[in-house]
């Protein structure tokens, strides 16, 4: 079927081409009328084999085998693979979409247009938002975070909390300020599974610094607390002073001695 079409394709452009390849148009519609003139008479030939027109093998044979047309214009859609975080939201371009609860690390497959994102489980649609390219980064929807919700996830912000607080006063202080500055505190779930991820390679009087000086600059995110342990910007909050510089040719105090 594909040699059929390219070779009809062919011959529809060697026959319309090569009658007007001479002669100039002065707009597109002057040269689609000339196109249009072509292709009646490529289609109202009688073709020599078969005895009839091509028009005619399409009124009589295929005309009667095709559909309808759809009755709404065709959407482009991107389908992507997601998996439901810890705060039931899957994330499509920065942005992050609700899903039922009940689908917290399941796999989901989400559809997305101009206008709407879908989510579907299994085949079936569980979700739908409309897409958001600015403004707040999370859609939620109330019916995806019942009141059991707290009771049924693993991750609960009274644990974020303690987990602050076994590294100390600082760190719990931002933890609660983290989940205290979304719409509702499961929101901020992934953000404080990034900051123990972060909290993870520095020591405790570090992180203490860090979860001090975010705090106080209103850094409520992973990028921000990423930056300050790279930075150091977080080191005049320590309570050691701190070295003034460390180098082979200083000679240091111990030196006179």
């Amino acid at each position: 079927k594909k040699a059929k079409v390219e070779n009809g394709m062919r011959f529809a452009q060697s026959c319309i081409l090569g009658r007007l390849r001479k002669q100039t148009f002065f707009s597109l519609a002057e040269a689609n009328a000339a196109i249009a003139e072509v292709l009646e008479r490529i289609n109202t030939h009688v073709m020599r084999r078969l005895g009839v027109s091509r028009k005619h093998l399409f009124d009589t044979v295929e005309r009667a085998a095709l559909a309808s047309l759809p009755a709404e214009q065709y959407e482009f859609a991107e389908w992507r693979f997601a998996r439901a975080s810890t705060d039931y939201h899957v994330e499509f371009r920065s942005f992050f979409y609700s899903v039922p609860h009940t689908l917290i690390r399941q796999q989901v497959d989400i559809r997305a247009t101009a206008r709407m994102i879908e989510v579907f489980h299994r085949g079936k649609r569980v979700a739908v938002h409309q897409r958001r390219y600015g403004g707040p980064r999370y859609g939620t929807d109330p019916a995806h975070m019942p009141s059991s919700h707290r009771r049924y996830a693993e991750w609960t912000p009274e644990r974020f909390r303690r987990w602050g607080a076994s590294i100390g006063p600082q760190t719990e202080g931002l933890i609660t300020a983290i989940l205290a500055s979304r719409p509702h505190p499961e929101q901020g779930f992934r953000t404080c599974l990034g900051i123990l991820r972060l909290y993870r390679d520095i020591g405790r009087e570090r992180a203490e610094a860090v979860s001090a000086r975010a705090v106080e600059i209103g850094g409520l995110t992973c990028k921000t607390i990423a930056s300050l342990i790279a930075t150091h910007k977080a080191a005049r909050h320590s309570t050691e002073p701190a070295a003034v510089m460390e180098h082979a040719n200083l000679r240091g105090p111990g030196y006179f001695h």
